[in-house]
């Protein structure tokens, strides 16, 4: 009978690793590998899916994986025991838990690199006394509230531990969390971003110096004395750190160089390196995250060697992971311990606490520091922001056993609370009106073909660039020096990455889009790439970056082409050529981005389908030999490519070739049966007499030739376009107009090229030029495309 009793109280049997298969017997969720795959899976697939259906409210992931850890804990599904049974078994908890904190480990790493100390420094007066009152206020509200909370809910517990707790979780303000919804909210740049970035950074600092300092103080030894030992070997083991750490990573990040493979031998030590860090304040008695966090505070931000980094780190650990986190502190909570008037007046209690205190003591300091109402409104909302470091403390004081299960439930819901609404108050609170400009080239096209060209070139990566430099090289107009500035403007999607992040970082230095202006580069071989080919050449190129995500990267571009006066916009099509010739699709969303930009632009559009023009490099004004040809049907659009192809023509190395296709006036009828009434929108096409005199203006020597053809259908017309295939670049509109033109719509599969781009492009179309297809603005919405948008 002992011996049963006894057993009874024992702990569950450890978990073998893995089974031996269902047809031998073995339940394989009966095994830690099997049951912590299934658990990773279906965590996965729970948050992700919530962060699709939130992100049209532009809630941050994080929020999305709170959730998610709530509904898989006894608080919704866990209220079915045979669920909590058979899903997360208590025996299970270990496997999880040690998965979980592997993956903080290194996010925490992740998130000390996102943390320049450098910035830090730099902080400004208004900025500074932002983050102390925004750590100020709340923590002596939080006070004031642990007092409460502990003559109520908490009785019992350590003091003085829970005091610095309750104030540490109050005056959070999640700087990772804070940095994307400012990119969201295209609010980086504005002075409201950059000085809740700065405020946010130094809170964050400040909030992991309080939180070791709770931590040490929350040990299990009741003397004091034993806190202080903690504390103070913590302290010597940062000095260390801080001493011996940074020669090391700025030695190997000297051997990293850009554009070659980072070494693994480098990789495996920095990893190996947090791992010992973890290990150490583990060992101390503070937690092993505070060592990882360290190391990445420490590591050098600039240069290739960092990106490396984080591009084989990131998505393993915040993708599979990390989530297990979210999910390790969702069974820790439980909702439905907060019952009665008491505790859901200790929330609302909580909550408000949390807002008035980390709002009124922003808005105060700010309006003190001459900063408008609105925007200390909007700073006091964001600084509110809380996210994982708020769960990590909460998770840390519930595991020294500061936090019953009462306090940690009403604390996460606060956190969710408090960030949730922080995008929609935002919104309406602040949004920063955008200036419309008004400038005289908007086009190609104009009386005085010798004025400044401006160009906006978008591009998304490395493989855009030889193209875009020997387009800008044919562009440039030799018999006009001066006469061409390029802005190249890359576009970078915003993600939940860490990459995203140390972009984010640049922005708010510099500006969104940012000037890579007066600094050596070699950190960015883009950019290294166009200062190169400004050198080499006349032609002032600017390179931007812009950090966006897809469904707003087109209020980037246009945005930066109107404040640069852009007259012309080139952006990359959706597909790249593959080394059998064929185009592939690399990213879809990229089609939607064109196909808005075509829609709101401020200026003429021109998409660039790039089969190689000049090759794989940069091909010097001397070697220049290109053959270019315009196809023109007439109307607005063919009007601007023959703009842009006489300037082309302008170079010495260039030949343009001109072909108008004309129809027999005795098989006008035969071309197409459209009824002209149903297209009353489409202007007319250019008189015969206007483009003559066009022709006769650019026809200076033999390297322009203009030819007609006259065809009868449209086989005919297809048949001429093919025999003009031998050439290295295409120059069409996208909507050209006429009979031809109306009857070649009919077989266009990409209308953002149009008939004549999307014939070009397509499989039976046997050719290696490139193509750039050309909307010339009008100042009203396309029709067309709005209509073809609307179906698709």
């Amino acid at each position: 009978m002992a011996s049963n009793a006894t057993a009874g109280h024992n702990c569950p049997s450890p978990m073998k690793a893995t089974s031996n298969g269902l047809f031998q017997g073995d339940s394989p969720i009966d095994y830690a590998l099997p049951l912590a795959i299934l658990q990773i899976c279906l965590v996965v697939a729970l948050t992700r899916g919530l962060a699709v259906l939130l992100r049209p409210l532009r809630q941050p992931r994080v929020v999305a994986e709170i959730i998610g850890g709530i509904l898989l804990g006894p608080s919704v599904l866990g209220r079915s025991k045979s669920y909590l049974e058979a899903i997360f078994p208590p025996k299970s908890h270990t496997v999880l838990d040690t998965l979980a904190s592997i993956g903080l480990l290194f996010f925490l790493f992740l998130a000390g690199l996102e943390i320049d100390p450098t910035a830090l420094r730099q902080t400004g007066k208004t900025a500074l006394a932002i983050a102390v009152a925004g750590i100020a206020f709340p923590f002596a509200l939080g006070i004031g509230s642990s007092i409460l909370l502990r003559a109520t809910i908490s009785k019992g517990v350590n003091a003085s531990a829970f005091l610095i707790f309750m104030g540490v979780a109050l005056s959070i303000t999640a700087f990772p969390v804070l940095a994307r919804i400012l990119a969201e909210l295209k609010l980086l740049t504005t002075n409201v971003g950059r000085m809740a970035m700065s405020a946010a950074a130094v809170n964050d600092v400040a909030a992991w110096i309080l939180l070791a300092l709770a931590v040490a103080l929350s040990g299990s030894s009741t003397s004091p004395v034993v806190s202080l030992w903690v504390f103070l070997s913590g302290c010597a083991f940062v000095i260390c750190l801080v001493l011996t750490v940074p020669p090391v990573f700025k030695w190997m990040a000297g051997r990293c160089h850009d554009g070659e493979p980072v070494e693994e031998t480098y990789i495996c030590a920095i990893l190996a390196i947090v791992l010992a860090a973890g290990f150490v304040t583990d060992a101390i008695g503070i937690h092993a995250m505070f060592g990882a966090f360290v190391v990445g505070v420490l590591f050098p931000k600039e240069g290739p060697f960092a990106h490396a980094l984080v591009e084989k780190v990131e998505d393993l650990v915040s993708g599979l992971f990390l989530p297990l986190y979210f999910v390790s502190s969702g069974l820790k909570t439980n909702v439905a311990t907060i019952q009665g008037l008491q505790s859901w007046g200790l929330l609302c209690l909580v909550i408000f606490t949390a807002c008035i205190g980390k709002i009124v003591g922003t808005v105060v300091v700010s309006l003190s520091c001459k900063v408008p109402f609105r925007e200390a409104l909007t700073l006091g909302f964001l600084m509110n922001t809380k996210g994982l470091v708020e769960l990590i403390v909460l998770n840390i004081g519930k595991d020294r056993k500061v936090l019953n299960d009462q306090t940690f439930a009403i604390m996460v819901l606060m956190a969710l609370f408090t960030t949730f609404i922080t995008t929609p108050v935002v919104m309406a609170v602040y949004k920063p009106a955008r200036r419309k400009m008004d400038y005289k080239y908007r086009t190609i096209e104009r009386k005085n073909p010798d004025t400044q060209l401006r160009i906006l070139a978008c591009f998304h990566g490395a493989r855009n660039i030889p193209s875009m430099i020997n387009l800008f090289e044919a562009s440039r107009g030799v018999a006009k020096p001066g006469g061409l500035s390029v802005y190249a403007l890359h576009l970078m999607e915003l993600s939940e990455r860490s990459s995203a992040i140390l972009m984010a970082h640049k922005a708010r230095k510099n500006g969104l889009p940012f000037w890579n202006k007066g600094q050596r580069s070699d950190s960015d071989h883009v950019v290294v790439a166009f200062e190169a080919f400004q050198q080499l050449s006349q032609v002032t190129v600017q390179s931007m970056t812009s950090i966006s995500s897809m469904a707003d990267m087109h209020e980037d571009i246009c945005s930066t082409a109107e404040s640069k006066r852009a007259a012309i916009i080139i952006l990359p099509f959706h597909k790249h050529q593959r080394f059998d010739g064929s185009l592939e699709t690399t990213q879809r969303d990229f089609r939607w981005v064109n196909r808005r930009v075509l829609e709101h632009s401020p200026c003429s559009v021109g998409i660039l389908v790039d089969r190689g023009l000049g090759g794989t490099s940069h091909v010097s004004a001397s070697n220049v030999s290109y053959l270019i040809t315009v196809l023109f049907f007439g109307g607005p659009d063919d009007c601007e490519a023959l703009a842009y192809g006489a300037r082309m023509a302008e170079h010495p190395g260039i030949s343009l070739n001109i072909i108008r296709f004309v129809v027999e006036p005795e098989t006008i009828g035969e071309i197409s049966t459209i009824d002209m009434q149903e297209n009353t929108g489409i202007k007319t096409s250019l008189s015969a007499e206007e483009f003559l005199l066009q022709i006769r203006r650019i026809q200076k020597d033999d390297s322009v030739r203009y030819e007609e053809k006259a065809v009868r259908n449209v086989t005919e017309t297809i048949a001429a376009i093919r025999g003009a295939g031998h050439c290295n670049l295409f120059l069409v509109g996208r909507m050209p107009e006429g009979e031809l033109a109306l009857a070649l719509r009919r077989r266009s599969e990409c209308p953002e090229l149009g008939p004549v781009g999307s014939l070009l492009i397509s499989p039976d179309f046997s050719t290696t030029a490139s193509v750039l297809v050309i909307q010339q603005y009008n100042g009203y919405i396309s029709p067309n495309l709005a209509s073809e948008m609307e179906e698709e």
